[in-house]
């Protein structure tokens, strides 16, 4: 008599399953911070430098142009992505001021920036202040013990938008560059879960949200 039941219940399981890979991706990131635990690996001096010094520059976040097509595609990229990020930060001074700093830093690492706020949107659902279960912080869920390792060990600075958005960057930038290029690698390793399909599948889903033409 129970055996229907439990058949149902698979069948149901299987079905949301499916949906979830199908689908699902995109509402996954508007519940609680998902992020993995990045993995303490032991750096070589030239690559700590490196990345330290790319972290403590601390020039403010403004776009340059070498020419004015160039200020005018930014600006109508900042109004539409404005209109899309209006309903997670109504605000539109603290909206422009975040979108100019993912666009500033995003460029600065040579990253689409599309990408980085579809992880964003994975990571944190652009809420400055998330906390992982893991303890990672912020809107791209820096760990702290990469303040540790490359710059001063304050952890509460990863609250601080454009220090959270520079390590994550920079850190993503870094792991694309040990997996070659490999971005579904370098995704799987930013979330400490390299190899599994999950995380970099829901952050290039969420990344079509923010692609955009110009």
């Amino acid at each position: 008599m129970n055996r229907p039941v439990a058949a149902s219940g698979i069948t149901r399981r299987i079905g949301l399953q499916r949906l979830f890979l199908l689908g699902g991706l995109l509402s996954f990131s508007q519940q609680k911070a998902w992020a993995g635990k990045q993995l303490e690996e032991p750096l070589v001096d030239s690559v700590r430098t490196a990345l330290s010094s790319a972290i403590s520059n601390s020039a403010p976040p403004i776009p340059e142009f070498q020419d004015t097509e160039s200020r005018l595609n930014y600006l109508r990229w900042l109004g539409a992505m404005s209109e899309r990020l209006k309903k997670k930060k109504p605000e539109w001074d603290v909206r422009r001021e975040f979108l100019q700093t993912v666009w500033y830093e995003s460029k600065r690492a040579g990253l689409d920036v599309s990408l980085v706020m579809g992880l964003i949107q994975v990571e944190s659902n652009f809420r400055k202040f998330a906390v992982s279960s893991v303890g990672a912080r912020g809107y791209m869920q820096v760990m702290p013990f990469w303040t540790r390792v490359l710059g001063d060990g304050d952890a509460g600075k990863l609250f601080h938008m454009q220090t959270n958005l520079r390590f994550g960057c920079v850190i993503l930038r870094h792991y694309l560059e040990r997996e070659r290029g490999d971005m579904f690698l370098a995704l799987g390793r930013y979330n400490g879960s390299r190899g599994k399909a999950p995380y970099p599948n829901a952050v290039m889903a969420n990344k079509r949200l923010w692609d955009w033409a110009g």
